[in-house]
Formats: C-alpha cells, sequence, structure tokens
C-alpha cells in the first residue's frame, strides 16, 4: 500500500501552493505549519516572507486565504473546512471532520498504520549493550541496553539495514589470571546444563564466574608465584597459546550464557552473531599503529603511539593525547575502537555509526572518530555518540546498594517484576497466578524500560520503582492499561474490525484523538532521523491521555448511540490501540490484551 501522507502534510501542500498563486515571485516558501491549541493548525511563514519581500503580513495572509475554498464555499476544498488570519498574519486552519476520519481509515487499512518506509535506506552499525566477560552486569549496562534495543526497532522498522554489535570487554591482563587459574583448577567452571530456562541457566553460569573470580583474584594478590605466572598467561593468550585459548573461549561462552540470562529477563534478543568483543580486533591492532604512524596522524611521544589535538589539553594546559599503543607495546581501548570503525566502516559498508555510551566517555569517542577521519576511514559526519545520562537513587545519587555497591541489573529487573505482581494482583484479583506472573513481567519490565525511554538520552532520571508501576501519570503501565481497556470494549461489542464513517460528524474529543493518531508517522520519522526514543514515549502517553478524554467524553458502547455512532467509536479504539501496540513494540514494550 501507498504510504498515507499525514494531514499535516496535505494542509502544508494546500498553503504552499496558495502562497505561490498568491506571490509568484517567493517561490517555494515554507508557510511554517505546526499544531495549535487556537485551531488545528497554524501557520506562520507570511510573517517572515512579507518582511522579506517588503509588505504586509496581514494582507498576504488574506491573498492566502482567498486562494483555499472551505465549507462555506460552492466547491469546497475536502480538507480545509476553515482557514482564517489571526494576529499581525499568522493562518489559523480546521480541518474537516470528513478529512480527518478518511485519513485514518486509509491508516487503518495498512499493517504499517500508513507509516512509510524511509525513502532512502541505508546501512547503520550499532554499538550498544557492552557487558564485561567474567562481570556481572548492572544498573550501569541497563540505560545502553535498552535505548540501544529501541533505536534498532525504529530503524529496523523504517526499512534500514542495522547490524548489532555489542563490543563485550573480553580481553586484556585480567584474563591472564582467570586462565591460569582455570587451569590449576580445571574443574571451575563445571556445571550441569539442566536448568529450567535461560534466566535460571544464566544465574547459575554467574554463580561459577564470581566463584571463578574471587578466588583467582584472592590468590593473585596474595601468592606472588601466582601472579608471576598469571601474567606469563596473558604473552600466552596474546600469542594465540592453544591451550590459553581453549580455556578464554571457556570463560567467554560461560559468561555469554549468563548474559543471554539477564537479557531473556529484559526482554531483549542479543543473538550470538551480534556480540563481538574486542578479541575479534587483536590481529588489527599492529596494522591500525603502522598506518597511523606512517601517515604521521599518531606520532611517537614519551615511547607511546599519540594523537595529539589542538582543542584537547590538561589542567595544567598541555595537551592530552589520545594514547594508540601504550609504550610498553600494549593497546589500550582506542586501538580496539579505531580497528573496529576501520572493520565497520571498511568491511560492513556502514553509512552510519552510532554508539550508545555513557556520557563520561564523549571525549574519549570524540577523539577517536577524529582520529579515523583524519586516517581516511571514517567520512565526515559519518560516526556519531549517543551519550546518556546515569541511573540515580531518590536521594539524587548514583544508584547503590546501601552498601555503596553498584546495583546489579537482575536484582533490579527482579524487583520490578516483584512490585508489578502486587499491583497487577490488587487491579485484577480473578487472575490466576500463573496469569498474574505473565503480566507482572510484562508491567514490570516494561516500567523500567519505559523509565529509561521516557527520558531524554542526556538527562539522569531517578530509579523509582513506586512511580514507576503507578496505573497514574507518564508510566508504560498507565499505556498498557489503555491498550488493555480498549481490548475489554472490543471484546464486548463482539463485532468484526469496525469500519470508518467519514460521513459521521466528531467531538471536540474525538477530533483531538484523531488528529493526533494522524501523526503516528511524522513521529516516528522525526525520531529515526534524531535517534531520540523519548519523543515516541512522549507521542505515546498524549495518545493514551487522548483516549481517557475521549473514552470519558464519548460512550462507545451506549444503548441510545446509533449503530453508525457505535461503529465509528469502535473504529477510533482499533487504531488507537493498534497505534499504541505498534508504539510499545518498537520500544521494547509487552502490551498485555488484559490487564
Amino acid at each position: 500500500m501507498a504510504p498515507v501522507p499525514s494531514l499535516s502534510a496535505t494542509v502544508h501542500q494546500r498553503l504552499a501552493e496558495a502562497l505561490a498563486a498568491a506571490l509568484p515571485e517567493a517561490g517555494a516558501a515554507d508557510p511554517l505549519l505546526r499544531r495549535s491549541d487556537r485551531a488545528d493548525f497554524q501557520a506562520n511563514g507570511m510573517l517572515a516572507l512579507a518582511k522579506k519581500l517588503g509588505g504586509n503580513p496581514r494582507d498576504l495572509a488574506g491573498q492566502v486565504v482567498d486562494r483555499i475554498p472551505t465549507a462555506d464555499d460552492a466547491d469546497p476544498d475536502p480538507v480545509v473546512r476553515a482557514i482564517e488570519v489571526s494576529g499581525p498574519g499568522f493562518l489559523n486552519i480546521t480541518v474537516a471532520d470528513s478529512a480527518i476520519t478518511s485519513t485514518l481509515a486509509l491508516r487503518a487499512a495498512d499493517d504499517r498504520l500508513g507509516v512509510p518506509y524511509a525513502e532512502r535506506p541505508g546501512t547503520t552499525v550499532i554499538d550498544y549493550s557492552q557487558p564485561n566477560v567474567a562481570k556481572e552486569m548492572h544498573v550501569g549496562h541497563l540505560r545502553s541496553t535498552v535505548i540501544g534495543d529501541a533505536i534498532v526497532q525504529i530503524l529496523e522498522h523504517r526499512g534500514e539495514t542495522v547490524v548489532r554489535r555489542h563490543h563485550i570487554g573480553d580481553w586484556g591482563t585480567q584474563f591472564g589470571m582467570l586462565i591460569q587459574y582455570l587451569i590449576e583448577h580445571p574443574h571451575e567452571l563445571d556445571h550441569a546444563s539442566d536448568a529450567a530456562d535461560a534466566t535460571a541457566e544464566g544465574e547459575a553460569a554467574m554463580s561459577r564466574l564470581n566463584r571463578l573470580y574471587k578466588a583467582s583474584r584472592a590468590l593473585f594478590d596474595s601468592d606472588e608465584e601466582f601472579k608471576d605466572r598469571a601474567r606469563r598467561r596473558v604473552v600466552d593468550l596474546q600469542a594465540g597459546d592453544e591451550e590459553t585459548l581453549a580455556l578464554w573461549h571457556k570463560i567467554v561462552d560461560e559468561s555469554k550464557i549468563y548474559f543471554r540470562g539477564v537479557y531473556t529477563k529484559l526482554d531483549v534478543e542479543i543473538r550470538d552473531e551480534d556480540v563481538v568483543g574486542e578479541s575479534a580486533y587483536n590481529d588489527d591492532l599492529h596494522a591500525v599503529c603502522r598506518e597511523l604512524e606512517s601517515s604521521g596522524v599518531a606520532v611517537r611521544s614519551e615511547g607511546a603511539l599519540c594523537v595529539f589535538f589542538d582543542d584537547v589539553k590538561g589542567p595544567d594546559g598541555k595537551p592530552v593525547p589520545l594514547i594508540v599503543q601504550k609504550s610498553n607495546g600494549g593497546f589500550g581501548y582506542a586501538a580496539t575502537d579505531l580497528a573496529a570503525i576501520r572493520d565497520r566502516v571498511g568491511s560492513l559498508k556502514a553509512d552510519t555509526l552510532l554508539y550508545v555510551v555513557d556520557a563520561r566517555q564523549a571525549l574519549h569517542f570524540k577523539m577517536v572518530f577524529e582520529t579515523a577521519r583524519r586516517a581516511g576511514w571514517l567520512p565526515e559526519g559519518a560516526a556519531r555518540q549517543l551519550p546518556f545520562g546515569t541511573v540515580l537513587g531518590k536521594d539524587g545519587k548514583p544508584f547503590k546498594t546501601r552498601e555503596g555497591e553498584t546495583v546489579r541489573l537482575v536484582d533490579l529487573l527482579d524487583e520490578a517484576v516483584d512490585r508489578a505482581a502486587t499491583v497487577v494482583a490488587e487491579k485484577a484479583p480473578d487472575l490466576t497466578a500463573e496469569e498474574v506472573s505473565e503480566r507482572a513481567a510484562q508491567v514490570g519490565i516494561g516500567a523500567v524500560k519505559y523509565a529509561d525511554l521516557s527520558t531524554s538520552l542526556t538527562r539522569d532520571y531517578i530509579f523509582d520503582l513506586d512511580r514507576m508501576v503507578s496505573l497514574n501519570g507518564d508510566t508504560s503501565v498507565y499505556l498498557q492499561y489503555a491498550y488493555a481497556r480498549i481490548q475489554s470494549i472490543l471484546r464486548k461489542a463482539g463485532t468484526a474490525v469496525p469500519k470508518a464513517r467519514p460521513e459521521l460528524p466528531l467531538s471536540p474529543a474525538e477530533r483531538a484523538l484523531g488528529l493526533h493518531l494522524d501523526e503516528f508517522a511524522d513521529t516516528l520519522a522525526a525520531v529515526a532521523e534524531t535517534y531520540e526514543p523519548h519523543k515516541l514515549a512522549a507521542y505515546l502517553y498524549q495518545l493514551a491521555s487522548a483516549f481517557t478524554t475521549f473514552y470519558d467524553q464519548c460512550p462507545v458502547l451506549k444503548k441510545d448511540n446509533s449503530p453508525e455512532l457505535v461503529e465509528n467509536r469502535l473504529f477510533f479504539c482499533d487504531l488507537t490501540a493498534r497505534t499504541l501496540r505498534q508504539g510499545m513494540a518498537l520500544l521494547g514494550i509487552r502490551t498485555p490484551e488484559r490487564l
């Protein structure tokens, strides 16, 4: 089906055509159309245009009005019901009821709700959710995972080719310690595979990894001979020693079992082929250094290979370089990040590189991107960090346990599900224990995701489960409940898919809901353009709020309603539910049919 132009686009076109007819010398002038609380839309472009051409904005606005036939004319425009000049030269535009309903009918007839694919889709590599091998995922991994997953869903829905990359920490000096301990205690990671599900298996894997890490760290700190053996083991790992690599793989695979358990609980799909850690670029690091040094992008300074920048200086005023290779020959994050960029642009043919990474790493990525650009590996503007703020506790400080430790992600998710179970059981006492458990997972995890995604990426936010699982306010539970309420109405009506009735007049609440439904495609396009999922969350909250007003003011199944009115209002209900479900799915949030 062809894309469905929004009413905003249609009205914009009408105004542009009228402007061109009224003032040919203006060319393709922008009427500057936006939604308004005084009418359906307001156009402000006449003021700037009149100033540019030395005319009177009210006179120009009047000429535009004269060229758009409205409801009072013999041959009225099917979209614009009324248009009037306001103030110094604004245009207030009201669209016809029939235009609203007819446009929504076209959206309802399309599985994609009239949302077009991107005109020129490209290939985007997105780097998100970067846990460390042999370490537990904590609250700090939440935002990268949830934000990255939402952006993946939105871009793929738009028709982009999206390559997911999870740049896990699976290389470095700590692996000498872990591997050497495994060599001397070969059964530390042995396990049975009878766990009930991925979550349980993941918990068991993390328990084994914790034992390994704590035991090896204790020995490393207390036994100098073991410490020496561990350090030599790092050299063996980097040299590709067969036994060492086999045990390294065992640790990595055990960690992946754990990661899968956490991701299953978080309801996020992470595929093995998308997990490409630091180790994947190990063989390229010397080539990266050779190319940077031979091209003059990097220079040797005190034995280290460095890249300098005019605008990056320390407190003492001296330049702070990006260190690609240390003076002892070792490599840091910069080297693997540069190798990854070279691979993603050169081998994966990415047009855009996105990095969903903590805002505190902004300087690092600024330097890495500029280095890659100087080296000719990265086109100008092709890479972008999507920095995110910190998850805070109710005290406004970074979220910690009472003991001051970083909160484990699984503990946080479990508590969210437990809180949600209480809310679900109170709201729907007729549900079975199994049904409460299923919905609690959908509500609890949805609450955590929505609290994150409804916040602008760069802002910090307070993790408050009481507020997150509330049925009132800007929460996912409020959206889920609106969806479930609509499903209850549709079940009670018991009819087939309702049809729109464009011939019927609309009440103010119906108009408000209809106009908001029509903005779904434009909202998704804007979100995909700017990578800001919070704008989709805001749209969905406003949609649920508009439906609540509609539900209160426009009885759907009232006995004295005409059959046509019932069907039209059921149509509005059905399209609202479909839009909520699609929008929330793009945010990675489930919509229970009953709640």
